[in-house]
């Protein structure tokens, strides 16, 4: 099993960057993952909707370019449907079933992600309609995949 997540921007906290680190870790007993960062494109407090959609465009593409032509695309995004840890774990389970074993998430950068990354989604998540941090969605996501394995193994982490 492959897990990648493709993500704009770097985490600058280090607490942030210690917890991701400690939950690649922890993963790295259920197949291959990886973190592929590509660089957000710099944008000014206030944008006209032409800027906006010019720099998404940009990351857009930055994004589609480490995603691979039989990757199973996971795109996080604020009207994605909301799963319960359980529920995750199911869709975990049943992809890597059904012959899914290269499975990409994709976080995309402070104004979202282009219409083009959405096309190329297999599945759209979300973690619910609260604004948060970037740098936090990553550790959240990287905890909730962790999760998701201990689910499916049986184990009692989700207690």
């Amino acid at each position: 099993m492959n897990i990648k997540l493709v993500v704009v921007g770097k985490v600058k906290e280090k607490y942030f960057r210690n917890g991701i680190a400690e939950y690649e870790k922890r993963m790295s007993r259920f197949g291959k993952f990886k973190i592929v960062q590509v660089p957000d494109e710099k944008a000014p407090e206030s944008l006209s909707q032409a800027e906006m959609d010019a720099v998404m465009e940009k990351e857009g593409q930055r994004i589609l370019s480490k995603i691979g032509d039989r990757e199973y695309v996971i795109a996080l995004a604020i009207l994605g449907k909301e799963l319960s840890s359980e529920e995750f774990a199911a869709k975990i389970k049943d992809l890597t079933t059904y012959g899914h074993s290269d499975i990409t998430f994709v976080i995309g950068g402070s104004l979202g992600l282009s219409p083009q990354v959405l096309q190329r989604a297999d599945f759209e998540m979300s973690f619910g309609r609260f604004t948060l941090p970037h740098q936090l969605i990553r550790l959240v996501l990287c905890e909730q995949i962790y999760r998701a394995f201990m689910i499916n193994q049986g184990s009692p982490y989700h207690k």
